[in-house]
């Protein structure tokens, strides 16, 4: 049941005051037939959409002011999370994971639905700042991936697995236990997926481009018997990595450094294997040719190259005003189509294409989880509008990767057609070694 207070509030005879807000109710009343969403507004109206049932979402929100409706109505995303933040959206049952989910299994992408719809002139508005920011320099790569990933490592050492600091999409797969392994489980398994598929040698040089904390490297290093340089933009990111492999007694395997990719190929370097994890995703679209050209001038003829990146299910399109504004300035997240058709001018051979439906949810719910156990730790290190846009992002990507167009992909590539056996079989043979089930 409701909340008495909210309860106390019902006067399910009138509607609420205001056009906005009588739109919005009639949205709400369209879209919302699965699960039971209940809506305060400002003048004391409370309205039910939806039925329950068993098993379903039971959510229960308040607006304290009268802008809410109209703000939500021009930018669904940015102005949900523009009032959560603010705290003139409160949610009075469940949390922002439950509300953002409800919403989410309503309008399934498969079925061609979509919350995420500006108004016109807002749409206009936005696509212009999203092109005008997808100009991604070395000098605006270098803030855009400061806003980010410089926001501090305590934040990511409380959400992200401690063993590897995987701050990208982890394995879940059922032969080892599926939504039931640990965080840190799934975390080493997608890390030896990806290194069974570079069909590495003992010795070999390899270049991890967007290193995040050394974790990709320092697992290719010790598992794998190879010299790795990672790369990244991120102060904080090199700071830590370097105490982490410091630890680990890597550092003769190991190397980081702080510079941009397109510098580094500039500079002559070659290597046997190139890995670039959750990196694509802030290339911008403007650089894909770019991006593939500095590989292609860094991999060895006999090279192989695995990247692994968020993607859309869809055709291209653009980054909404929310994680534009908030979470990945410059960022964008790719198609399959126009990914590939960047490589294919570089002749880079794609050799393997396979994509992750489901996993990438199961990780930020993991992640979610985390950040509500250490809830106040985390205010404590920020504020509460801090918190709340940080739980809204996270809660709205892992209903992007249930209900809507995203998933990952990882892209296979080779400069030359023998580079890599025949068939697939590798694959599975080093993924065992490398965990230690052979």
């Amino acid at each position: 049941m409701f909340t008495k207070e909210i309860a106390s509030r019902r006067t399910f005879d009138s509607r609420p005051s205001g056009f906005a807000s009588r739109l919005l109710s009639r949205f709400f009343a369209s879209h919302i037939t699965s699960g039971a969403f209940e809506v305060a507004f400002a003048d004391g109206t409370v309205e039910r959409y939806g039925s329950p049932a068993p098993g379903s979402l039971e959510i229960a929100i308040r607006f304290t002011d009268a802008h809410v409706p109209r703000e939500i109505l021009l930018d669904p995303a940015l102005g949900a999370a523009d009032a959560f933040m603010e705290g003139r959206l409160v949610i009075e049952r469940g949390d922002i994971m439950g509300m953002i989910e409800l919403f989410a299994r309503n309008a399934p992408w498969e079925a061609g639905a979509s919350y995420d719809r500006p108004h016109a002139l807002k749409k206009l508005a936005n696509r212009l700042a999203f092109h005008g920011e997808q100009l991604n320099n070395a000098v605006r790569s270098r803030s855009n991936v400061s806003h980010h990933y410089d926001i501090g490592n305590p934040l990511y050492q409380l959400m992200l697995d401690a063993e590897h600091m995987q701050y990208s999409c982890a394995y879940w797969p059922e032969e080892r236990g599926g939504a039931d392994m640990s965080l840190a489980q799934a975390q080493e398994a997608k890390l030896a997926h990806i290194a069974a598929k570079l069909a590495l040698e003992p010795g070999q040089r390899v270049l991890d481009i967007g290193c995040g904390w050394g974790g990709m490297a320092m697992f290719l290093a010790e598992r794998a018997d190879v010299h790795v340089t990672g790369i990244t933009l991120s102060k904080e990111q090199a700071a830590l990595a370097h105490e982490r492999i410091a630890a680990a007694g890597l550092s003769d395997k190991v190397t980081i450094e702080l510079v941009d990719y397109r510098d580094h190929a500039a500079q002559g370097h070659k290597y046997d294997r190139i890995v670039s994890v959750g990196m694509f995703e802030h290339v911008g679209r403007a650089q894909f040719d770019e991006f593939f050209r500095a590989c292609g001038t860094l991999l060895s003829v006999d090279g192989v190259m695995l990247i692994h990146t968020i993607g859309r299910m869809g055709p291209p399109g653009s980054t909404d005003a929310f994680t534009r504004k908030y979470i990945f300035p410059g960022g964008y997240i790719p198609a399959l189509s126009e990914t590939v058709a960047a490589s294919e001018k570089c002749r880079l051979i794609a050799t393997d294409v396979e994509t992750w439906r489901l996993h990438y949810a199961h990780t930020l719910r993991a992640w979610y989880e985390r950040c509500e156990e250490h809830r106040d730790a985390i205010v404590g290190m920020y504020d509460e509008r801090f918190y709340r846009m940080w739980t809204f992002y996270l809660a709205g990507a892992a209903a992007a990767f249930e209900s809507g167009a995203m998933c990952n992909y990882q892209i296979q590539y080779a400069r030359h057609r023998h580079a890599l056996p025949l068939t697939r079989d590798y694959v599975a043979e080093a993924e065992k070694r490398l965990l230690g089930d052979a």
